[in-house]
């Protein structure tokens, strides 16, 4: 959470509704987020240095806007530059596929459907991003980071893509 929260920090200031937005609204493949976990991790990137907090009135209320300071630049650059780590990519749903064998079989059907209905909805918000961002870019096309937020949504949804077809496959072997 802690390098979401500064990656977006660098692109611009936000509040914690904004962060939580943010995510929520295309990140959230990478990392689910709650109020709490965000207000967790400023917590210590506030402790640790690397972000800063002002408070603004806006409309008669009081917002705290969080920006990235020049050693929480450095720490997320550090980060950025090391190496691309394999072994994180988990998916912790599989130990109930794993297990699934142990269910009945119109429980197994109904958990499967109702996990391709979920990942079906993914794929259409993440069909939408890149829709928007599609023509977003035409005025951005000089924007090497909006080019790599744009591949990463691709890669959201064609696992998505990947991941209804493997569903699908194993949903028709458990009918049969």
């Amino acid at each position: 959470m802690d390098k979401i929260i500064l990656g977006l920090l660098l692109l611009q200031p936000r509040t914690i509704y904004q962060l939580r937005k943010r995510i929520n609204d295309g990140l959230n493949l990478m990392y689910s987020c709650s109020t709490g976990s965000i207000q967790a991790a400023i917590k210590k990137l506030l402790k640790n240095g690397y972000i800063a907090v002002s408070e603004i009135t806006e409309k008669g209320r009081n917002k705290k806007i969080y920006s990235i300071t020049d050693n929480g630049s450095n720490f997320f650059n550090a980060w950025l530059n090391s190496p691309i780590d394999n072994g994180t990519a988990k998916n912790p749903e599989l130990t109930k596929i794993y297990f699934l064998g142990f269910a009945e079989k119109e429980t197994r059907i109904e958990l499967i459907e109702n996990h391709i209905k979920d990942l079906e909805e993914i794929y259409l918000r993440l069909e939408k991003i890149l829709n928007e961002g599609e023509l977003m870019s035409k005025e951005n096309h000089d924007n090497v980071i909006f080019s790599f937020q744009l591949q990463t949504a691709t890669y959201g949804r064609d696992l998505m893509k990947f991941n209804i077809e493997w569903y699908n496959r194993l949903l028709k072997s458990i009918k049969e």
